[in-house]
């Protein structure tokens, strides 16, 4: 598939997620985690109009100077934009001009790639980045369409037609076990990947165990049955200080109603699947669970060495490791170098991919990260136990 084909199918998928929202849903935002739909389909427009167009095509007319004020995210090199917690109060520009916007960025890509043999080696790379950029929007997309539907008070449906990975059923588990050794982690083929993967190294890994399935919503059932939201000795303080000031109970989109769990989909409001894997927690929660079941979560190096003989995909997995750059991690120049380097604070590294990770765009080395209280992403629970390991 060449430059343009790929552009096309991006492109494409981005708006077939959208399908079936009404006017009003692509612009509300919940919290500031959450960004209107109108928002996300303009900033990935915003991204090509910026990076490939303005430096590289000479006839490329600007759609609006306004516009990278309203669609810029967090490049500070590119210059002033709105403030994150604003994205919601933006009426304007419509949805129609924004279709109108990608439309325009779309005909001026299409004459562009056409060209593509002619493309430098960095100007390929700056084109497939923007396509990888527009799949994680699309994830981003789902998550935030979810979430602002399934805070509104009528929890109503919502297509979820787009492409994903069947949701496994647990039933029991199982486990394998990792000997004591050094092993690599970090990207190490020839294809794309995030600069934050580079940097393969080698790690030395204590004799561990690690379980094959997630934890499925009846073992997570269990925990709230016990009472594991009303027990101080599971948490991090931090995490039951969140417990307390929010009046955290169960997952987000739990709903106990009548005595029998549901949870919020794109179908609506529908009964608890028990043997799927739980979704939507936070770090805090997931280490909560582990220790008491009197286990752990795995460190990422322990998830990719493991990684070919785990079930994964269908969650976001919260490890024990914290986002920092690999040995020898630069970022690049420009505003291409904002793109994962200054987000190395306060935030988990997360494993593997989820079902509205669009297909394709994950890979066992992927580091994916948030902040330990957000959960709006389909976030899961993969166990590890440490084994004994042999005395020096």
């Amino acid at each position: 598939m060449n430059l343009a084909e790929r552009y096309r199918q991006v492109r494409a998928r981005s708006e077939s997620i959208c399908q079936g929202l009404e006017a009003e849903d692509f612009v509300v935002q919940p919290v500031v985690d959450v960004s209107p739909p109108k928002w996300h389909l303009g900033h990935t427009t915003w991204f090509f109009e910026t990076f490939v167009l303005l430096p590289h095509a000479t006839d490329y007319r600007v759609f609006n100077q306004q516009y990278n004020f309203v669609f810029n995210s967090y490049y500070e090199t590119v210059g002033a934009r709105v403030v994150r917690t604003d994205r919601g109060n933006l009426s304007r520009p419509s949805v129609a001009d924004v279709m109108a916007y990608r439309a325009h960025v779309d005909a001026a890509m299409h004459r562009f790639l056409t060209e593509e043999s002619r493309f430098s080696d960095d100007l390929t790379n700056i084109v497939i980045l923007g396509f990888h950029h527009e799949e994680q929007h699309q994830e981003l997309l789902i998550t935030d369409i979810k979430y602002i539907l399934g805070h509104n008070p009528l929890l109503p449906a919502y297509p979820t037609d787009y492409s994903k990975p069947k949701v496994p059923t647990i039933a029991g588990e199982q486990w394998i076990s990792q000997d004591e050794g050094i092993y690599p982690i970090g990207y190490a083929g020839n294809g794309f990947c995030f600069d934050n993967e580079l940097g393969r190294h080698k790690v030395y890994l204590a004799p561990y165990r690690i379980r094959q399935q997630l934890v499925s919503n009846r073992e997570y059932l269990d925990f709230i049955q016990a009472g594991g939201y009303q027990d101080f000795r599971y948490w991090h303080a931090e995490g039951w200080d969140w417990v307390k000031t929010r009046t955290i109970q169960a997952p987000m989109y739990w709903f106990l109603i009548n005595g029998q769990w549901h949870h919020y989909t794109g179908q609506g409001l529908k009964p608890l699947p028990l043997d799927e894997p739980v979704a939507h927690v936070s770090y805090y929660e997931a280490w909560a669970y582990a220790q008491w079941r009197g286990l752990r979560l795995p460190t990422e190096a322990e998830w990719e060495t493991a990684q070919d003989r785990l079930e994964w995909g269908s969650r976001w997995e919260w490890t024990e490791s914290a986002y920092l750059p690999y040995p020898g991690f630069a970022k690049a120049e420009g505003a291409i170098g904002e793109y994962n380097g200054k987000f190395m604070v306060n935030q988990m590294v997360l494993r593997g991919a989820s079902e509205a990770t669009t297909p394709g765009h994950s890979r066992p080395t992927y580091r994916n990260f948030f902040h330990a209280p957000l959960r709006w992403q389909f976030t899961g629970i993969r166990l590890a136990q440490s084994l004994s390991s042999t005395p020096f």
